[in-house]
């Protein structure tokens, strides 16, 4: 009996575990992100379809844990001076885009909808609680976390995170099964905790991780995070605070202290098992029954939203100094409804202020929304893709030198000194005009050019050149260039940049008079140094690295001739331990 009821657990555990793995890899290899990936596999072994969960809320309880995570990892990475530093954004922007759009939204479902005035108002304000996951992993995928806007991004859903008390509050009291006064007792005792949570962190985790670490226990110190992280959100839950709220609080907290960054790689497996486990949920609790039953008035429903939301972030974006693109940028990242949408919509049905079927069709407005957001970034990423200015770019034609160089980067700008230094007439070219405008400044000539085309081989004079040195950091390009330049122009000798052995090896067996690794020579000066820092006499640095470089040459001509594994025997390995008992 035992046996079968562990199997009856694992097996949708393996179920749900693998529609991810398949599903998130397929995804992103489309371009179309990991966060719809997971809200796919979700779908699939979600009630709707599979059938394999059937209690999808228990799930996504449970994972709101991964937000949790998040949010405290990131409040590690804001200073309690870069907080109060934001405070301006926070309570600026974060006020003005959620009022404006709360008003929006509600005169929408009011007018559009004919939704009862206390109905509109609770769909909107939660349309406008926008999904800190989603928003908060797509700044992570992208690096924009630190950057102007990210903190803007940040900030805002900073707001909203706090706006859930309030906006709970309101919601009591306008429920008809309500008692008097209770909202304002609700928003003392959250004040309470949240002061409470302040004094801990501010005087109480610093001594507690100081203790910890003189246990010298790796797992010990992780259940310490672990109990700050829970701890933090169990309060806040309890007080009837986002626990997101309270974890960020106390990573904003511990984000001055020594042990932050030994706490941030405890959290972050949880935090992303967690994180990914939300995104699945999101996806099972949409209720295809509902959407099928529905279908007109739910795509009436987020079209509605989404344009109003739209355009009160856009306005508001602008007005606050964004420029259009990157206003653009921020209205596509806050399209949808998030996380929170759901604790109010359900707090809004249990007090009576809407019923069970406008709560099943706001939550799969923002389920969708959630859903669509992605597309959404990536189409206006698409579209909003910067078109370099050629302003002051001359193109290359009717170039002369006795040597091209092709590709103007840090690679070939060394390679250019020693033929500059001797005289030697160069003709450059690239194909970046910021890398051109760049080498003006410092007074060299770059003309604008794709070395793999060519038409602008010809123009740019490779049919006199004596010699051609290909430059550039695309190895697709680089062997179109070769084969372009051995067939038309064989009269120039052939110098290549290559990115690694493989890559040497394929242009070898094209035919260049000349390759060179890009990092190989810099990795043997940077081996002999490491001889020469122990104390080995030069003689015999020297002669090492001569050993190492014949070595080398030997394994690469016999893998020109065979394959990736020929001239093994060349390699120094590491000397093996003495086997013991035998």
């Amino acid at each position: 009996m035992a046996d079968t009821s562990l199997g009856e657990t694992i097996g949708p555990a393996v179920a749900l575990m693998g529609a991810a793995v398949v599903a998130v890899p397929l995804f992103r290899r489309l371009g179309l992100g990991s966060v719809l990936g997971y809200f796919a596999a979700g779908v699939l072994v979600g009630p709707s379809l599979l059938g394999l969960f059937t209690d999808a809320q228990a799930i996504l309880h449970f994972s709101e844990l991964g937000v949790v995570m998040f949010l405290f990892v990131i409040g590690l990475e804001l200073r309690p001076y870069k907080l109060w530093a934001m405070r301006g954004q926070i309570f600026g922007l974060g006020l003005t885009q959620v009022a404006l759009a709360t008003l929006a939204l509600a005169l929408a479902g009011a007018w559009l909808f004919g939704l009862p005035a206390e109905a509109a108002f609770v769909a909107g304000a939660g349309f406008v609680l926008s999904s800190t996951a989603v928003i908060m992993s797509v700044l992570q995928d992208r690096g924009e976390i630190a950057g102007a806007e990210g903190q803007r991004s940040v900030a805002t859903l900073l707001f909203e995170d706090l706006m859930i008390v309030p906006l709970l509050a309101v919601v009591a009291f306008l429920s008809p099964l309500a008692h008097g006064g209770a909202g304002w007792r609700d928003a003392a005792v959250a004040l309470g905790a949240l002061l409470l949570l302040l004094g801990v962190a501010r005087w109480g985790l610093n001594p507690l991780f100081a203790l910890l670490a003189r246990a010298r226990t790796r797992e010990v110190l992780t259940a310490g995070a672990l109990l700050v992280v829970l701890g933090a959100a169990l309060l806040m839950d309890v007080a009837g605070l986002s626990m997101a709220m309270g974890a960020f609080l106390a990573g904003v907290m511990l984000s001055s202290s020594s042990y932050r960054h030994q706490i941030e790689s405890d959290i972050e497996p949880f935090r992303g098992l967690l994180m990914g486990l939300f995104f699945l949920a999101v996806g099972m609790s949409l209720d295809l029954a509902v959407v099928a039953a529905e279908w007109p008035l739910l795509l009436a429903l987020l079209a509605a939203f989404m344009a109003a939301k739209a355009a009160v972030v856009y306005a508001v974006a602008r007005a606050f100094g964004s420029a259009h693109d990157r206003a653009l940028r921020r209205t596509s990242m806050f399209l949808q409804g998030g996380e929170f949408a759901f604790v109010l919509y359900a707090a809004a049905a249990a007090g009576g202020v809407i019923d069970a079927r406008q709560n099943a069709l706001f939550a799969t407005v923002v389920i969708l929304s959630m859903a669509l957001t992605p597309l959404f970034m990536i189409l206006a990423d698409r579209l909003l893709r910067p078109v370099a200015s050629m302003d002051g770019i001359e193109p290359a034609r009717d170039l002369t030198g006795r040597v091209l160089l092709i590709g103007f980067g840090r690679f070939g700008q060394i390679a250019s000194q020693p033929l500059l230094a001797r005289g030697v007439e160069l003709a450059v070219i690239d194909n970046n005009p910021d890398r051109i405008r760049d080498a003006a400044r410092y007074g060299f000539k770059v003309f604008f050019g794709d070395g793999a085309r060519l038409d602008t081989l010809h123009h740019s004079g490779a049919g006199s050149a004596d010699a051609v040195m290909v430059c550039v950091d695309d190895r697709a390009a680089a062997l179109q260039i070769v084969e372009l330049v051995r067939h038309a122009f064989p009269q120039a000798a052939l110098l290549v940049r290559s990115q690694d052995r493989g890559h040497a090896v394929e242009l070898i067996r094209a035919g260049v008079d000349y390759q060179v690794r890009e990092t190989v020579e810099s990795a043997y000066r940077m081996g002999a140094a490491g001889l020469r820092a122990l104390g080995v006499d030069k003689s015999e640095v020297t002669e090492a690295a001569e050993d190492i470089r014949r070595r080398d040459e030997e394994r690469l001509a016999e893998q020109v001739q065979g394959d990736a594994m020929s001239g093994r025997d060349h390699l120094v390995l590491p000397v093996p331990e003495p086997l013991v008992g035998r």
